[in-house]
């Protein structure tokens, strides 16, 4: 099965995804005059201020939390690992491009996903993907489709992946039996996960930048250790992209694979078009829509750029103890990132990786659980299933635990085939409202319209009938002008 599975999703990646997700991250980048370099400065200020104005709601920098504790996961580690196996150094140039180009993809998502959102009963806001193709586009069925797609993935998929690294490391590290790490897995899964959303945006606000500021500074002391091998590192991927060098090839061969395992790495990592960052990004309380798209855009740069390109530097500083391009093998990916750390820093990293990696895995859960739970209340789901939801995500993570390695990550490419290819058609054809925010929040900032911020923090403010060059009209009242408000 994972064979068939496998050669299908190398037909679906080499033939429809490669080309569909580059093109369509130069398409947002031409859209948007390279929002990702032109405001990258403003992304990094928005982090600083986007705790306030939430009113009671989900923050802005809770909502990037969210979306960091999917991104910054399992992908960041044996994802890169399993790239490196499969795909040798090469493939990690191929999920910088994917990085790149996808900060404008995400922008533009969650964008939309601000744009479109609606209010849930709670008073917090709910969107996404299935909500902008229902109200943007004007097709409650395709929007339906996508929601099916993601839930699906999202409570099978998702925790599997993530759960399975986790007892993988745990096992080879500590000798603890994957039976046990699923039934720990299990406990704590079940106790946060039927606490609902507003419960996971406060673990993940907390949880999320812990985890990764703890694996940059592990990157950063073996990088330290090693920094004559800089030069080399870079040398070896670029060669290994382009098949300029022999010995640089992956077990599944050579610049094909490198292509085809680092867009899928890169795309699980980073999540740029796949269409679950949106669900995230549509919850934050802002005043305006490209504020978000800003914070979301910034997070793919931190989880490729920044933490991906770390796990490789880990790796392959190892030496050929650790990782040999073309040799080592897929049962090693699991624990390929763990090894390569306990060999440069000792065996006492061991436990402080474990904890990492656990952390990355379970915050992961927790995204796709939030993720799931949005799409349901699309689809106009009862209680009844979300009680089947929350049990569902419980047993996968479970069940997760104990499946081979290669088997969920090839379910997971299937997965994210599907959402993603749905998703960015949607994208394409609703970039005109993308580029009428973008050009709205911009006119504001050069109107001076204070530094930009939060709610209530003197910045941009978005009024959908304050745009005379909007594509259509914009359903709902999440955007209309307050009674008696004045524009700022």
């Amino acid at each position: 099965m994972t064979e068939l599975i496998t050669a299908v999703n190398d037909a679906m990646y080499l033939y429809v995804l490669v080309g569909l997700l580059v093109a369509v991250g130069v398409w947002m980048t031409w859209r948007t005059r390279a929002v990702q370099v032109r405001l990258f400065g403003q992304m990094l200020r928005y982090v600083g201020r986007s705790r306030r104005g939430a009113d009671g709601g989900i923050s802005s920098f809770q909502a990037f939390a969210i979306g960091m504790a999917t991104r910054i996961g399992i992908g960041n580690i044996t994802g890169v690992a399993l790239a490196l196996v499969l795909g040798g150094p090469g493939a990690i140039f191929w999920m910088w491009i994917v990085s790149l180009v996808g900060m404008a993809t995400s922008f533009a998502e969650a964008t939309l996903a601000q744009l479109f959102k609606v209010r849930a009963l709670d008073g917090t806001f709910r969107g996404g993907p299935a909500y902008y193709i229902s109200r943007g586009l004007g097709s409650r069925r395709w929007g339906t489709v996508f929601a099916w797609l993601l839930v699906l993935s999202m409570v099978v998929a998702m925790p599997m992946v993530q759960a399975n690294t986790i007892a993988v490391t745990v096992e080879s590290s500590h000798g603890v039996g994957t039976w046990i790490s699923a039934l720990v897995l299990v406990v704590i899964t079940a106790l946060v996960v039927f606490g609902g959303v507003k419960l996971v945006a406060r673990v993940a606000e907390v949880m999320t930048p812990l985890m990764a500021l703890g694996y940059v500074a592990t990157a950063v002391a073996v990088v330290a250790l090693n920094l004559e091998a800089l030069p080399q590192f870079f040398a070896d991927i670029f060669a290994g992209a382009f098949g300029l060098r022999a010995g640089l090839a992956g077990v599944g061969g050579g610049v094909v694979a490198a292509i085809l395992n680092g867009v899928r790495r890169g795309l699980f990592s980073n999540e740029a078009g796949m269409g679950t960052g949106p669900n995230a990004a549509a919850t934050a309380t802002v005043a305006h829509p490209v504020q978000q798209g800003l914070i979301q855009s910034l997070g793919v740069f931190v989880d490729t750029i920044l933490i991906c390109t770390s796990t490789a530097f880990i790796i392959l500083a190892g030496g050929a103890s650790v990782y040999v391009p073309g040799v080592t093998g897929v049962d090693a990916a699991g624990s390929l990132t763990t090894t390569a750390v306990t060999s440069q820093l000792g065996e006492w990293m061991a436990w402080p990786m474990t904890v990492m990696i656990f952390f990355f895995g379970f915050s992961s859960i927790l995204g796709a659980f939030a993720y799931a739970e949005i799409n349901l209340l699309f689809l106009r789901a009862g209680a009844g299933a979300y009680r089947v939801l929350r049990a569902t995500v419980v047993a996968t993570t479970g069940i997760g635990s104990l499946l081979a390695l290669q088997t969920v990550w090839a379910l997971m490419d299937t997965a994210m085939a599907l959402i993603t290819v749905v998703n960015l058609v949607a994208l394409v054809r609703l970039t005109g409202w993308v580029v009428v925010a973008l050009r709205d929040y911009e006119r504001q900032v050069a109107a001076g319209a204070g530094r930009p911020g939060g709610a209530g923090a003197g910045g941009p403010v978005f009024v959908v009938g304050d745009l005379p060059d909007a594509p259509g009209e914009l359903p709902g009242d999440v955007w209309a002008r307050p009674s008696g408000a004045v524009r700022r």
